[in-house]
C-alpha cells in the first residue's frame, strides 16, 4: 500500500511548493492578462478619439518639467532637500520655472498637434520652446540673484542645462512612444501591402499620407522609380525598386496587392502599357487620383485620394493643355446658348462655360428628365447664373425664334443631334429633320439675331461617311462653311462667324463601348465586340470639350477644326483589359459583326483632304472642298421635303447626290452605290 504523503513529509513538501508556484504564477498571469487588457482598453479610448484635450498634453508636459526640475535639483543642491527652508525656496523656483516653460510651450503652440501624427516640425517647436524657456528662466534667476530675493531659488544653469536636456528629450520621447503605440493599436490583419511608384514629391507626400492613417488599410513596401532615381536606396524606411518587368515578380515574393501611381507620374504610367498590362495579368490592382482633380505638387497628398484604376485612365493619349483663363475671358459676361444642353458633350460645356459667369446660359434639349438634372446641377453649383433651361426640339423653328429672340445669344454651341449609328440607319428621315434641318435652323437664327459666333460640334463620322448619321453631319458642316462664306462675300447678311469641330469617340458618353462593356461585365457577360479588328480614336468628354471652347476662340469663321486624338484602340483589347481590371472570371468576348452603317477605322480627314496647323499642337484646320450658298440651300431643301415621305432609300439617294464620298457599308443601302 502506497504511503500517505502527509506521512512523506519531503513529497508533501514538494507538492506544497509545486501548488505556491502555480498559484503565483496564475496570479501573475492573471494579473498580467488584467494589465493587458487594462491597457488595450486605454490605448483604444484614447485612439478612439480624435485627439487629447490640449490641456491634458499641457498638464502632461508641465509634469515633465516638474519632474525634471526636481532631478536637477537633486543632481546639483542636494543639500537642499536636507533643509526645509532650502527646499521650500527652491520649490517655488521650480514652480516659476514651470509657468516660463508653459508660457513658450503656448507660444509654440507645442500641445496643440495631435500626438499621434508628430512630425519633424513639432520636434522642432518643442526644441525651440525649451531651449527658450531655459534661457528666460536661467535670465529670471539671474535677476532675482541681483535684486537679493532669497526667498525664491531658481536653477542655476548647471541645473537649467539637465532640466533643458531632460524636458526635450523627456517630450520628444513622449511623443515618439505614442506614435507606437498609435502604430500598434491601428494594425489589422486584413491590411494591403502595396508599391508607390514615383519617388518624388507626390510619392513621398502619398507615402506620408499612408504612414498617418487612422487605420492601417495600407502598408507599403517599396517604391518604383520610374526613372532609375534612388534605386536599391531606402527611402522613409522602405526600399526603392527600378521600373522593369522584374518588378511583378518582385511585387508578388513581396505579397504585394496594389500598386499606388502619384500625380505626378500618371501621365508617364500611362505610357507604360506592358507593365500596365502585366499588373493587370497578375492581379495587382492600381490605383490613381482621380482625372477630375488636380494637385499642385506643394500641397499634403491625402492617400484617400487615390481610387481604382478604371479603362479610362488607361487609354494611350497625350496630356491635353488648354488656356482655359484666356478662354474664360472671352465668355465672361457673354450671354451663351447651348442645344443638347442634357448630352454628354453639352453637359460637360455647361459645367466648363459655368465657371466664368457668363452673363446668362440658355440651355435647350428635348430630354426632360436629363435637362432637369443639368437646371438642378446650376442652382446647387452656379445660383448667380441666369440660367433658362428650356425643353424643345431644335427642329420647331418658331419656338427657337422665340428664344433667340429673346435672349439674343453673343455665343451659339450647337451640340444637338442624333448619334447613334444604327438608329439613324434605320431612321435617315429623322436624321435629316433633326440632324439637318434642325441645324439649319438654329444657324439661321444665329445669323438672324446677330450671334458672334457659332460653333458646331461634328464627328470623324462625317468624314468619307459610311452611314446616315456621319453623312448627315457632313451635310451640316457644308451648311455652316458656305453660309460663312456668303456672309463674307456680302450675299447674306450677318456678322456670325461659324467654326465647325470635328473628334471621335468620347470616354463614357451616353451609347458609348465603355460603359456597355462594364454593364456586360457586372451582368456576367459575355461582352459583344462587332469585329476583332475594329478600332476607334478616344477622347475624354472634358478634354474633348476644352478643345471646342479653344476651336472656337481662335476661329475667325469658316474653319472646320479636327482634334489630334492621340493612338486607335482596338476594341477587343479594350474588353480584354476591362475583364482583367473588374477581377471578373469565366466572362467571354463574342463578336457580333459590324452593325449597318459602321466601318472598321474610323478616319479623321477624307483622303482628298489635307490640314493646316494652328497654335496649338493637338487642332487642325482640314482644308475641305467648298460649296456654293444657294446650292446648300437648294439641296436642304430638296432633302427635308423628302424626307416627310419617310421613303428610306429615296432620302439616303439624295444624300449620296450631295455627299459623293457617301458609300454604306454593309448596310441595305450598299445597292445605291452600285447603281452609280
Amino acid at each position: 500500500m502506497r504511503p500517505c504523503i502527509k506521512n512523506r513529509p519531503e513529497i508533501a513538501y514538494e507538492r506544497t511548493e509545486m501548488f505556491t508556484f502555480v498559484k503565483i504564477f496564475h496570479t501573475f498571469h492573471s494579473n498580467s492578462v488584467k494589465m493587458k487588457r487594462f491597457f488595450k482598453n486605454i490605448t483604444d479610448w484614447y485612439f478612439s478619439k480624435k485627439a487629447a484635450p490640449y490641456w491634458f498634453i499641457l498638464f502632461l508636459d508641465s509634469f515633465l518639467v516638474l519632474l525634471a526640475a526636481y532631478i536637477a535639483l537633486f543632481l546639483t543642491r542636494q543639500y537642499a532637500f536636507t533643509n526645509n527652508a532650502l527646499l521650500l525656496s527652491n520649490t517655488w523656483g521650480i514652480l516659476i520655472n514651470v509657468f516660463i516653460y508653459a508660457v513658450f510651450f503656448k507660444i509654440f503652440h507645442t500641445y496643440h498637434g495631435i500626438i499621434r501624427y508628430s512630425s519633424f516640425h513639432d520636434l522642432a517647436n518643442i526644441t525651440s520652446s525649451t531651449l527658450s524657456a531655459s534661457i528666460v528662466a536661467y535670465g529670471v534667476s539671474k535677476l532675482l540673484r541681483y535684486l537679493g530675493v532669497t526667498a525664491v531659488a531658481l536653477p542655476n544653469f548647471y541645473g537649467e542645462f539637465i532640466m533643458f536636456v531632460m524636458v526635450t528629450l523627456g517630450m520628444f520621447i513622449m511623443r515618439v512612444i505614442v506614435k507606437f503605440m498609435f502604430e500598434i493599436s491601428r494594425t489589422d490583419t486584413r491590411t494591403t501591402n502595396i508599391f508607390i511608384y514615383g519617388v518624388l514629391e507626390g510619392g513621398v507626400s502619398l507615402a506620408k499620407s499612408l504612414f498617418n492613417q487612422d487605420v492601417n488599410k495600407y502598408t507599403l513596401k517599396g517604391f518604383v522609380s520610374p526613372n532609375g532615381d534612388f534605386v536599391g536606396q531606402r527611402l522613409l524606411g522602405v526600399r526603392v525598386y527600378p521600373e522593369n518587368l522584374n518588378l511583378i515578380s518582385i511585387m508578388e515574393e513581396n505579397d504585394i496587392h496594389a500598386i499606388m501611381v502619384s500625380p505626378l507620374q500618371t501621365d508617364h504610367f500611362r505610357e507604360r502599357q506592358e507593365l500596365i498590362t502585366a499588373l493587370t495579368d497578375a492581379g495587382i490592382k492600381i490605383m490613381v487620383m482621380n482625372q477630375s482633380e488636380e494637385w499642385d505638387g506643394k500641397s499634403p497628398l491625402s492617400h484617400e485620394r487615390m481610387r481604382d484604376i478604371e479603362i479610362e485612365d488607361l487609354l494611350p493619349r497625350d496630356k491635353i493643355e488648354v488656356d482655359m483663363d484666356a478662354i474664360g475671358q472671352n465668355l465672361r459676361k457673354k450671354r451663351i446658348l447651348i442645344t443638347g444642353a442634357a448630352g454628354s458633350i453639352g453637359s460637360e460645356m455647361v459645367r466648363q462655360i459655368a465657371k466664368y459667369n457668363p452673363a446668362e446660359m440658355v440651355l435647350i434639349d428635348q430630354a426632360e428628365t436629363p435637362m432637369h438634372d443639368v437646371r438642378l446641377y446650376m442652382a446647387e453649383h452656379h445660383p448667380k447664373i441666369k440660367c433658362y433651361t428650356i425643353v424643345g426640339s431644335i427642329t420647331n423653328k418658331k419656338f427657337m425664334e422665340t428664344i433667340f429672340e429673346s435672349h439674343k445669344p453673343d455665343y451659339v454651341l450647337h451640340a444637338a443631334a442624333y448619334k447613334h449609328v444604327p438608329m439613324m440607319e434605320d431612321n435617315p428621315a429623322m436624321a435629316v429633320q433633326n440632324n439637318i434641318a434642325g441645324t439649319r435652323v438654329i444657324a439661321d437664327l444665329a445669323v438672324k439675331y446677330r450671334t458672334s459666333k457659332f460653333v458646331m460640334i461634328s464627328t470623324d463620322k462625317a468624314v468619307n461617311p459610311t452611314n446616315v448619321m456621319g453623312c448627315s453631319k457632313r451635310i451640316c458642316e457644308i451648311y455652316c462653311q458656305s453660309l460663312n462664306q456668303a456672309i463674307v462675300d456680302g450675299k447674306v447678311d450677318g456678322i456670325t462667324q461659324f467654326v465647325t469641330t470635328r473628334f471621335g469617340n468620347v470616354l463614357g458618353s451616353n451609347g458609348s463601348v465603355i460603359p456597355i462593356f462594364r454593364e456586360q461585365i457586372k451582368n456576367g457577360g459575355p461582352i459583344t465586340v462587332t469585329d476583332p479588328e475594329m478600332v476607334r480614336y478616344f477622347m475624354l468628354i472634358p478634354e474633348a470639350c476644352k478643345l471646342v471652347l479653344e476651336a472656337g476662340t481662335m476661329g475667325k469663321g469658316g474653319e472646320i477644326y479636327v482634334f489630334d486624338m492621340g493612338k486607335p484602340v482596338k476594341i477587343v483589347n479594350l474588353a480584354k483589359r476591362m475583364i482583367k481590371l473588374s477581377g471578373a472570371k469565366n466572362i467571354d468576348i463574342v463578336f457580333t459583326g459590324l452593325r449597318d452603317g459602321e466601318k472598321l477605322y474610323e478616319e479623321v480627314l477624307a483622303s482628298a483632304e489635307n490640314t493646316l496647323p494652328t497654335d496649338h499642337p493637338k487642332i487642325m484646320i482640314a482644308k475641305v472642298r467648298e460649296y456654293d450658298y444657294e446650292a446648300a440651300v437648294e439641296n436642304e431643301e430638296r432633302l427635308l421635303k423628302q424626307s416627310y415621305t419617310f421613303d428610306d432609300m429615296e432620302i439616303v439617294r439624295i444624300m449620296k447626290e450631295i455627299v459623293p464620298e457617301f458609300k454604306s457599308n454593309n448596310s441595305k443601302y450598299e445597292v445605291l452605290d452600285s447603281k452609280k
